[in-house]
């Protein structure tokens, strides 16, 4: 096993050459598809719009009859979204709607607003030209067009664009499985009294909702007490039935963090000191066919080790084609003299100015930085930031989603 210091980059290269993507692919409908990943490509067996249809309210009319602002026409029928007109008689004029299919006849709609409506007539105070406010027939996505790729983790505006070509279900990915639990003798849950010693086990509640904001079904197995014993038999349950295994705490070499003889023993184990500050220890390896991946057990620390490198990891697992997190390029309103000779990814939050600040206390420990900060600013090792200079932001928004 080797103990070198790994750069980031190379321990996520490592990690992600380590997927194995889930292949089971479920019919879902649509409505119920929000956040699952796409399977295979879809395509539109519709022209969108259907036919030329209106953009906006007003009237519809052949240009011809109008040779300048102010003539007047007769409105000889009314057409809404949802029904079909017939045939424009020549020098009238169509009362229609957003959306609604232009009549036969008819090669221009003119706004309400630069129209005048009279009784059964309209003054129309506008010369038009043809296909003005026209939406033409497959406009927007000719039938055969691919409209979603596969491998694509479905948002809102996913869903509405698969629901507006007509596709009520979609395949999609299962969900990822994954069995989550905390090492630690000294963990206790909110609500009970905490004992000389002890600590309150919040990284249960940050990984439960990491995974769940991911699409995971996940299994908590709670809290393992410190024995090799217990540990082991923990990893035996949680490799049944699921993808992934996720720890946090005891991948450490002292003498009470039992992760590592557990994981060696059940299966096998690679062990990397990741050169990121914070994180750094970080376990990847395999028990019973399902992939492991043990946290370090300070809160901020799986925080930060989670999103930059378990999400991108599940992600992948679920067969995301996309995994790298979106970011900016702020100008830094803080100074940072003294770098790293780790990788640094700072609590951070954007002002109203543009500009992007820190938390004052990027210590380890200061689990409030997380939820002040709306973003990590990335830091390469050995760099100093000067105020008024670019720093690299990753939005939480990207993140955590």
């Amino acid at each position: 096993m080797n103990d070198t210091l790994l750069s980031f980059d190379d321990a996520l290269r490592g990690l992600l050459a380590e997927v194995r993507p889930v292949r089971e692919v479920d019919h879902v409908d649509t409505l119920a598809a929000a956040g699952r990943v796409l399977a295979s490509a879809q395509h539109s067996t519709i022209d969108l719009p259907p036919m030329d249809t209106s953009a906006m309210d007003g009237y519809a009319l052949r240009v011809a009859d109008v040779p300048a602002p102010g003539t007047r026409l007769p409105i000889s029928q009314r057409i809404p979204a949802g029904s079909v007109g017939h045939e424009l008689a020549p020098g009238t004029a169509a009362r229609i709607f957003t959306g609604a299919p232009l009549p036969p006849g008819a090669d221009a709609v003119v706004m309400q607003e630069l129209c005048e409506h009279q009784d059964e007539t309209v003054v129309v105070n506008h010369s038009p030209r043809i296909g003005e406010a026209i939406r033409k027939a497959g406009e927007d996505i000719a039938s055969g067009r691919q409209v979603l790729p596969a491998g694509l983790r479905l948002r809102p505006q996913e869903l509405a664009l698969a629901a507006s070509v007509g596709l009520a279900q979609l395949p999609v990915y299962r969900r990822l499985r994954v069995a989550v639990f905390s090492t630690g003798s000294e963990l206790v849950m909110p609500g009970e009294a905490l004992p000389p010693g002890g600590i309150y086990n919040s990284n249960r509640f940050l990984l439960r909702a990491l995974l769940g904001g991911l699409g995971c079904e996940f299994t908590d197995l709670g809290i393992v007490p410190d024995r090799l014993d217990a540990t082991r038999k923990a990893l035996r349950e949680a490799a049944e039935g699921h993808d992934l295994i996720l720890t946090s705490g005891g991948v450490s070499v002292g003498e009470e963090d039992h992760v590592k003889p557990a994981v060696e023993a059940e299966g096998s184990l690679v062990m990397w000191k990741i050169a990121m500050k914070p994180g750094k220890p970080l376990a990847y390896g395999r028990v019973h066919g399902a992939a492991f991946i043990g946290l370090p057990g300070n809160p901020v620390s799986s925080f930060v080790t989670f999103l930059m490198m378990v999400r991108p990891f599940i992600l992948a697992s679920q067969g995301v084609a996309e995994v790298a997190p979106q970011s900016v390029r702020l100008r830094a309103d803080f100074d940072w003299p003294r770098p790293d000779r780790r990788r640094e990814f700072l609590r951070a939050r954007m002002t109203e100015s543009g500009g992007v600040e820190l938390f004052p206390n990027q210590g380890a420990a200061a689990l409030q930085s997380t939820t002040w900060a709306n973003g990590l600013v990335d830091i390469p090792a050995g760099q100093p930031v000067a105020r008024g200079e670019a720093v690299r932001f990753l939005p939480y928004g990207d993140l955590l989603s």
